[in-house]
C-alpha cells in the first residue's frame, strides 16, 4: 500500500473535491444505535409488552397487543413550499429600509432550508457606501466559518485582483446571491436561489452602487437574466434595474474558476481593467 506525504495530500484533495471538509472522528459511528436501543428499552418497559414467541404459542398474531383508545394526531406544521417561501421573501423585503434591517430579517428567515445546515449567515463584507459591488453565488467552507464572503482561497485571489486596480474591501462591497453555505459546497438548487433572490435584489437596491460586478455564470444569470454562459458574456456591460434606477453591470469569471483555470486570468484582468476605466469615467 502506498503511503507518504504526497499520497496524503492527494487523498485530502480528493476528499475536498468530494465535499468532505470536516473531520468528526477516526472511527465510523452508528448514530441510529441509540435510537434503536431506546425504542427496544421503551417497548420492554411498556405495559402489556410480551415476547413474540409466546404470542405465537398462544396462536396470537405476533403484532397483537392491548387495545387502546385511538390517539388524535397533533397539529403538524407542514414545511412551506418553495413558491410560498419565495412569496414570503418578497413580502418581507418590501418593508426593509436599511441593510441592518435586511441582515436581521435574513437571520430570522426560515423559508430556506440552507439556514438549518449552515453554520451562520454570510451577509456581506466591505463598505456598503462604495461605488462598486461584487456578487458571487454562495459561501464556501471558510466563509461559513467566519461569516464573511470571499475569505478563502478564492477570496484572497479576489483581494489581489481588486488591489491591481486600486480597490480593497474598504472601497468595495461584497456579497453572494445565496447567503448560506450549501452542504458540501454543492451548487444551490434553483429553488434555493429563487428563495434568496428577493434578498440580494433588495441588498443591491439599498447599497445602490454605481457598478455591479457578477462573479461567475450563476450570479450573472440570476441577477441579469442572461442565458448565455460566462465565457461568451464576460467583459460586456449590461443594465441592471434596481427598481429606482439602472446601474451598469459587468460579468467576469469567478475567482474559484480562475484558481482551477489559471490561463483564464488574462481575460479576467481585461474585465477588471474595464471596471477601472469605468470607475475613472473614461469609458464614455
Amino acid at each position: 500500500m502506498m503511503s507518504g506525504p504526497k499520497v496524503a495530500r492527494e487523498l485530502i484533495a480528493f476528499y475536498l473535491d468530494a465535499g468532505v471538509d470536516s473531520l468528526l472522528g477516526e472511527e465510523p459511528v452508528n448514530r441510529m444505535a441509540d435510537d434503536i436501543a431506546a425504542q427496544r428499552l421503551g417497548a420492554a418497559a411498556s405495559p402489556g409488552a410480551e415476547d413474540k414467541t409466546a404470542r405465537r404459542v398462544r396462536g396470537e398474531s405476533p403484532s397483537a397487543g392491548p387495545k387502546s383508545a385511538p390517539q388524535k394526531p397533533g397539529p403538524a406544521a407542514a414545511p412551506a413550499s418553495p413558491e410560498a417561501a419565495v412569496m414570503a421573501a418578497r413580502e418581507a423585503t418590501r418593508t426593509v429600509t436599511t441593510l441592518d434591517e435586511l441582515r436581521a430579517l435574513l437571520t430570522d428567515f426560515e423559508g430556506c432550508a440552507l439556514r438549518a445546515t449552515a453554520t451562520q449567515l454570510v451577509f456581506a463584507d466591505g463598505n456598503p457606501q462604495s461605488r462598486v459591488m461584487f456578487v458571487g453565488e454562495a459561501p464556501g467552507y471558510d466563509e461559513d466559518v467566519l461569516g464573511r464572503p470571499f475569505v478563502g482561497r478564492s477570496g484572497k485571489l479576489l483581494d489581489r485582483m481588486m488591489a491591481a486596480i486600486g480597490l480593497d474591501r474598504g472601497s468595495s462591497y461584497i456579497a453572494n446571491v445565496v447567503p448560506w453555505r450549501p452542504p458540501g459546497n454543492r451548487t444551490p438548487t434553483p429553488q434555493e436561489t429563487a428563495i434568496c433572490l428577493p434578498f440580494i435584489r433588495r441588498q443591491i437596491e439599498l447599497a445602490d452602487p454605481d457598478f455591479l460586478v457578477c462573479l461567475g455564470g450563476p450570479a450573472m444569470q440570476t441577477l441579469l437574466g442572461i442565458k448565455d454562459g460566462i465565457t461568451r458574456s464576460r467583459g460586456r456591460w449590461f443594465a441592471y434595474d434596481t427598481g429606482r434606477r439602472e446601474i451598469r453591470a459587468l460579468a467576469t469569471f469567478h475567482p474559484a474558476f480562475l484558481l482551477r483555470s489559471p490561463l483564464q486570468k488574462r481575460f479576467a484582468w481585461r474585465d477588471f481593467l474595464a471596471l477601472k476605466k469605468a470607475l475613472a469615467g473614461r469609458d464614455r
